[in-house]
């Protein structure tokens, strides 16, 4: 195969599709999504065996086992990508949304409206369900686009496919509208990053050997969060119970996402109640605790933590832990160690949390809840195309409005300027 050749067809036809894509009406785009979603229930043994056929070459590469549990396909992930699909169509679809329309001195009235980007390009690893999704968001917010899945989902992401093209093919949209790029070979990245007349912005999704060369590398606009170090931090007024089962569930809920809790923090004065708690929890759930100085003192089990360890994404039963005096010290350490990703504080003082929410400087910052919420789906966004830490265009997960831009209108009535 002629790799430039092909990429550069895909992106032409993209092109091609983009307009179409934008000019689809609400209800054209919403009988997609449902066809899609359709599909996926109905296709769902076809999606198993490609996924178990993906699966069993990847035990047999011995990849690591975070990576083969983003690749499984369950039932109820199935279920979360149909499920993902029709929540997209229940949305609002924001193309063509006027807002800020205000009348001028001279008698135009200026606004703004929202339009599609044109043709997104995702390349993202292991989660077939990614293709659902991104494919998803893109059709509802009128853009056309090409998925890059890695190949060690190249069989489950071709049977998405399929559900996908059915879906567009019965709502009178053009298959073109999402592409996935159908070779392995690496070579296929370079030659995308480097389309900027038919690529209008990338969403990278996936480890940080492939967000910093897409960064590096790519000739247009890229959506991005590099790690993921999320914190839980438990304040000196914590509620005892809810700091042991949001800290419990932010690390052991799964282990290989990005909005996984990294590193606990502990405020002084009750460390001894919630760690009493917490620790046998995580040993028996198999967690690995690196901490520090302190906290050794009350545990045997609990290993000395490095610098490093407290600016790593394990992805793993493996976890740091600080003892600190207060909010401001934790406030410190997630600035110093975090990545912008996930922050969590578990306190019962609104002037604390009011603090913490304002001042932590993060996409996505709770009081009183696991940082495994920070998803797209649970924010109510139908699915989410990625995780942004940038602060430009999009913040936090990426719905449908991150996938859209804005232009002015300008309406007269016969204006001119002198």
């Amino acid at each position: 195969m002629d790799i430039k050749k092909y990429i550069y067809g895909l992106g032409k036809l993209a092109r091609l599709s983009a307009d179409l894509m934008a000019r689809a009406t609400t209800a054209q785009k919403n009988d997609a999504l449902i066809a899609i979603a359709e599909n996926i229930q109905k296709y769902r043994p076809l999606l198993t065996k490609a996924n178990n056929e993906d699966l069993k070459l990847a035990k047999e590469k011995n990849i690591e086992a975070a990576l083969i549990d983003r690749l499984e396909l369950t039932d109820s992930r199935i279920d979360c990508m149909s499920e993902g699909l029709s929540q997209i169509a229940s949305l609002t679809d924001p193309i063509g949304t006027i807002t800020d329309l205000a009348m001028r001195p001279t008698g135009i009235q200026v606004g703004n409206m929202r339009v599609p980007l044109g043709v997104v390009g995702i390349i993202y690893e292991s989660r077939p369900n990614v293709t659902a999704d991104a494919a998803g968001l893109c059709l509802k917010s009128g853009n056309a686009t090409i998925l890059r899945g890695g190949s060690e989902a190249l069989n489950s992401n071709q049977a998405i496919a399929k559900c996908i093209h059915m879906g567009l093919v019965t709502a009178n949209l053009p298959q073109e509208g999402v592409q996935i790029i159908s070779t392995t070979d690496r070579a296929a990245v370079g030659e995308l990053l480097g389309m900027s007349e038919h690529v209008d912005v990338l969403v990278p999704r996936g480890g940080k050997n492939l967000i910093e060369r897409v960064s590096a590398e790519a000739r247009m606009p890229v959506i991005k969060h590099l790690d993921g170090i999320c914190h839980v931090y438990v304040d000196n007024d914590a509620d005892i119970e809810k700091a042991v089962s949001i800290a419990l569930n932010a690390k052991t809920q799964r282990y290989g996402t990005c909005n996984t809790m990294e590193c606990l923090l502990v405020a002084r004065s009750i460390s001894s109640a919630v760690l009493h708690k917490l620790a046998p929890l995580y040993k028996e759930a198999g967690v690995e605790i690196r901490g520090c100085k302190e906290s050794i003192k009350l545990f045997e089990d609990i290993k000395l933590a490095t610098e490093e360890d407290y600016g790593t994404e394990y992805l793993a039963p493996i976890m740091s832990l600080k003892i600190v005096e207060d909010v401001d010290e934790a406030m410190q350490h997630i600035s110093k160690f975090g990545s912008q990703h996930t922050d969590a504080i578990v306190t019962e003082s609104i002037t604390t949390s009011r603090r913490f929410l304002r001042e932590v400087d993060s996409s996505s910052v709770m009081v009183n809840a696991s940082t495994r919420f920070a998803d797209g789906f649970e924010y109510g966004l139908g699915a989410e195309i990625g995780i942004s830490t940038d602060k430009f265009h999009a913040r936090g997960p990426v719905g449908l409005k991150g996938l859209t831009s804005k232009k002015y209108i300008v309406i007269g009535d016969g204006h001119i300027r002198t």
